[in-house]
Order: structure tokens, then C-alpha cells, then sequence
């Protein structure tokens, strides 16, 4: 399997972004306010808002990302799954930005200001999947620092979950961790078995090495 899915889905996240940026209308329409949700049924901004980003910079950073590991994924499941792999990499991204919602509309959906955006929980979704399957491959972070991703992903729950509780910005931790822990519980349901494929090649690791 090529990675002709996440090209699709990166495409058409860049074409919606840009678009909600011409039309603002559009981008409080589509954006996540869990009080719109809540008191208003709109329950579409829970997948809509994975689709449209803040600025460039918010856009290019998710896109790379989902370059990188959802091309992994896409690849992994169609060797592994065949026909049905493609079907489990669209669930694995695109209900990943939904469940990763589901915390910041149970925190928020009495707050009318509080709004969300961007495909942040479906591309942490994905990250954790491709943990699982590859834990020891490096992560770069910035293209300068590589760390093996089993330890990053440690990092980054941690920093997630911390950052969340603070809430000493404008950055929706919530649903980076949501997303996260989605995907590696998505992962296991789908194949139990990589829970100790993961957990054997950290075993062989030589970290010395790396």
C-alpha cells in the first residue's frame, strides 16, 4: 500500500485550512466550542475541526507529522491487514480527532469562548500507532535532535498531561494526550500481539548504538 490515503487527507486538510482562513464564517462554524456542541447539537465540530488550523505554521507542523507516521501506518496495515488496513488507518486518524474532543467537551461545554482547532489528536493517534510498531526508531525533533520513539512518546504523555493541568496556554494538551492514548489502545485492539513485539525489539535495543 502506497501512502496515496495520507496524501488524500493531507490535501484535503490543507485545502479546508486555507479556506476557513479566506472565510471566517467558516472557521467559527467548523472550529470545536464544546458550548456550541453541548447546547446546540452540533456534533459535526467534533471531526470538522481537525480539518482546519489556526496559522501556516500550526498546519505545516500537523502535516508534516501525519506525512511521516501516517505514512508508516499506512504502510504497516496494508501489509498486515491487506484490503481492511486502509479501512483501520482512516479510523485510527480520523476517530482519533474526535475522541481526543471528548475531554475538552466535558471540560468546556458550558464556556462559549472556548474554542479548538486543528488535527492535532488524529496525528497523535497515528504517532502512538507508529510507536507501537517502531519504538526504536529515532524521532528528530526540529530535524537536529533524534530520540528512540519509545522514549519521546514517554516525553511527550508526560508533558501532555502536566501541560493540560496547568493550562498556562493557548495549546490544547487535552487532546494531544487524548489522541495519544487513543491510539495505542486503537493499536492493541486491533492486533494484541504488538504489545509484546514492542516491548522485544526495546529489550534489543542497544541505546549505546544508537
Amino acid at each position: 500500500m502506497d501512502q496515496n490515503y495520507t496524501i488524500i487527507l493531507i490535501v484535503i486538510t490543507v485545502a479546508a485550512s486555507m479556506y476557513g482562513w479566506n472565510n471566517q464564517d467558516i472557521q467559527n462554524k467548523w472550529m470545536f466550542n464544546p458550548y456550541a456542541v453541548y447546547h446546540g447539537k452540533q456534533y459535526y465540530r467534533f471531526l470538522s475541526s481537525g480539518f482546519i488550523h489556526s496559522n501556516s505554521m500550526h498546519l505545516i507542523f500537523n502535516m508534516i507529522a501525519l506525512y511521516f507516521f501516517g505514512g508508516v501506518i499506512e504502510r504497516i496495515y496494508g501489509a498486515i491487514f491487506g484490503s481492511l488496513g486502509i479501512l483501520f488507518y482512516l479510523v485510527t486518524y480520523l476517530a482519533g480527532i474526535i475522541v481526543a474532543n471528548l475531554k475538552t467537551y466535558k471540560k468546556h461545554k458550558n464556556s462559549s469562548y472556548y474554542n479548538s482547532l486543528g488535527a492535532s489528536g488524529g496525528v497523535a493517534s497515528v504517532l502512538f500507532a507508529s510507536i507501537l510498531y517502531r519504538p526504536t526508531v529515532g524521532i528528530c525533533l526540529y530535524f537536529v535532535i533524534c530520540i528512540p520513539a519509545f522514549i519521546l512518546g514517554v516525553v511527550y504523555l508526560m508533558y501532555s498531561y502536566y501541560s493540560g493541568k496547568k493550562m498556562a496556554d493557548n495549546v490544547n494538551h487535552d487532546a494531544h494526550l487524548i489522541g495519544s492514548l487513543f491510539g495505542l489502545v486503537f493499536t492493541f485492539i486491533l492486533r494484541p500481539v504488538v504489545i509484546i513485539e514492542f516491548f522485544q525489539q526495546i529489550m534489543d535495543f542497544d541505546i549505546t548504538a544508537f
